[in-house]
C-alpha cells in the first residue's frame, strides 16, 4: 500500500513538472504574488515619504524601497519565465535568479544593522563601525558573486557553479546568525525595561516575530540551496521543477516579506524621532 501511494504521488509530481500548463500557472502565480508584495512595499514607502519628507533618507524608507525593488525584479523574472530559464549562457539564468536573492539579503540585513546600532546606543557604545561592516560585507558579497558569474559566462564549469551555490548558502546562514544574535540581544534588552514602559510589549512582539521569521527563512534558504547543489532532482534553476520553486520562493521570500511588511506597517511619528535616523 505504501509503495502504491508513493508511486501515485511520484507520478502526480512528475506529471505536474512536465506539464506546460502547470508550469505557466505556477510561475505566473509566483509573478502575481511578488507583484502584490512589491506594490505593498512601494505604497508603504510613499506613505512614509509623504508623512515625514523632512527626515530624508531613513533606514525605514530604504528598507521598504529595497523590498519594492527585490519583489519587482522577481515578478518580472517569473512573468517571463519561459525566456529566463532557457537563456544562454547558463550564467544569465543564474544572474536573473540569484541577484534578487542577494538584494533580499541586503534589504533584510538592514534590520540587523538597525538593531545592532540600537543595542549599542542603549549601552552608550559607539555605532559607527556597524555601517562600515554592513557596507563592507555587502560589497565583498557582490564582488565574489560577480566573479563567479563572469567565470561561468566564460566557462560553464559545474564545479564553479557548485561553489556559487555553496557561497549563497554561506551568505544565508550568516544572515540567519545575524538575526539570531542581534534580534535576540534587542529582545532581551527590551525585556529588561519596566513593565509599564510605553510600547514595550508591542516592541517585544515586533522584534521577536521579525527575528523568528527572518532567521527561519534564511535557514530554509541555506538548506534548500545546499540540497539543490548536490541533488539535481532538487534544482531550482530549471523550468521543469515548478512545484519545488513554488514551495521554495513562498517559504523564503514571499511569505516572510509579506509578514514583515505587515508587522512593520506602523508609520513613523510626524515629528523627528531618533528611531528613524538619516543615512549619510
Amino acid at each position: 500500500m505504501a509503495a502504491e501511494i508513493g508511486a501515485v504521488v511520484g507520478d502526480w509530481w512528475q506529471d505536474i513538472n512536465e506539464s506546460t500548463q502547470w508550469q505557466d500557472g505556477i510561475f505566473y502565480t509566483l509573478c502575481a504574488a511578488y507583484a502584490l508584495v512589491s506594490s505593498v512595499a512601494l505604497i508603504q514607502f510613499i506613505r512614509i515619504e509623504l508623512r515625514v519628507p523632512e527626515n530624508g533618507l531613513t533606514t525605514q524608507k530604504v528598507f521598504h524601497f529595497m523590498n519594492f525593488i527585490v519583489n519587482a525584479v522577481r515578478a518580472v523574472a517569473f512573468g517571463f519565465h519561459k525566456q529566463v530559464f532557457i537563456m544562454h549562457p547558463k550564467a544569465l539564468v543564474l544572474i536573473f535568479l540569484n541577484l534578487p536573492g542577494l538584494l533580499f539579503f541586503s534589504t533584510y540585513t538592514l534590520l540587523v544593522l538597525f538593531w545592532a546600532e540600537t543595542n549599542h546606543q542603549a549601552t552608550s557604545l559607539p555605532t559607527d563601525k556597524f555601517r562600515v561592516v554592513y557596507i563592507s560585507v555587502n560589497a565583498a558579497m557582490y564582488f565574489i558573486q560577480v566573479c563567479i558569474w563572469v567565470y561561468l559566462w566564460i566557462d560553464d564549469n559545474s564545479v564553479v557553479e557548485l561553489i556559487g551555490k555553496i557561497f549563497i548558502a554561506v551568505v544565508s546562514i550568516l544572515a540567519a546568525l545575524g538575526f539570531m544574535v542581534y534580534g535576540g540581544r534587542l529582545f532581551f534588552l527590551l525585556r529588561r525595561f519596566p513593565i509599564d514602559s510605553t510600547g514595550r510589549t508591542k516592541k517585544l512582539h515586533e522584534v521577536g516575530s521579525v527575528t523568528a521569521i527572518c532567521f527561519t527563512c534564511f535557514l530554509i534558504r541555506c538548506f534548500m540551496v545546499l540540497l539543490s547543489a548536490f541533488d539535481t532532482d532538487a534544482s531550482l534553476d530549471v523550468l521543469n521543477h515548478p512545484v519545488l520553486n513554488l514551495i521554495y520562493y513562498m517559504l523564503v521570500e514571499i511569505l516572510p516579506s509579506a509578514l514583515v511588511l505587515y508587522i512593520l506597517r506602523k508609520l513613523p511619528p510626524k515629528s523627528d524621532s531618533a528611531q528613524y535616523r538619516r543615512i549619510p
